[in-house]
């Protein structure tokens, strides 16, 4: 029976590549020479390190550049907030999103539901897997999954005929 799994997963590789190329960037701008102004990962928290706000969104319109340069959806960034840390100094963590949290999978199980389409959709972990008898059933799924839920970085792997 032909199958499909709706995943949220970004290229972490490539995440921290954009990072590290930031932190190179940062290191070599004349407005950010002698400040606290940096970002780091680790695992899936970037830290977003600044003297003020407005250094803050200066790092962040950085990384942000260098995401989109390197293919990055940047709906895989939460934004947390910022917070302050000995002296004038600031911070904001920046969580990467990796799958599919379990009301976004409540959600899109509901959407397929009231499709009217011929298809089957199981929670399965942090993925959504959608079965069904025809590929064209399976497509049309697809389709309503991404215009309904455009806020989320969805992708769809493992597609079985």
């Amino acid at each position: 029976m032909p199958s499909f799994d709706t995943v949220c997963e970004p290229n972490m590789v490539e995440v921290k590549n954009a990072v590290e190329n930031a932190a190179k960037e940062i290191g070599t701008r004349f407005d950010f020479k002698g400040t606290s102004a940096g970002v780091e990962i680790k695992d899936k928290e970037i830290t977003l390190f600044g003297d003020a706000e407005f250094q803050l969104q200066q790092v962040m319109d950085l990384l942000l550049a260098k995401m989109a340069k390197r293919s990055v959806d940047v709906r895989f960034l939460d934004k947390g907030d910022v917070q302050k840390i000995g002296g004038d100094k600031v911070k904001q963590v920046v969580k990467v999103r990796n799958g599919i949290e379990s009301e976004h999978a409540k959600k899109i199980q509901k959407l397929i539901k009231d499709s009217k389409l011929k298809v089957q959709a199981a929670i399965q972990g942090d993925a959504v897997r959608v079965t069904g008898a025809k590929r064209d059933d399976l497509q049309a799924a697809m389709a309503a999954v991404r215009k309904e839920m455009a806020d989320l970085p969805l992708s769809f792997n493992n597609f079985r005929d």
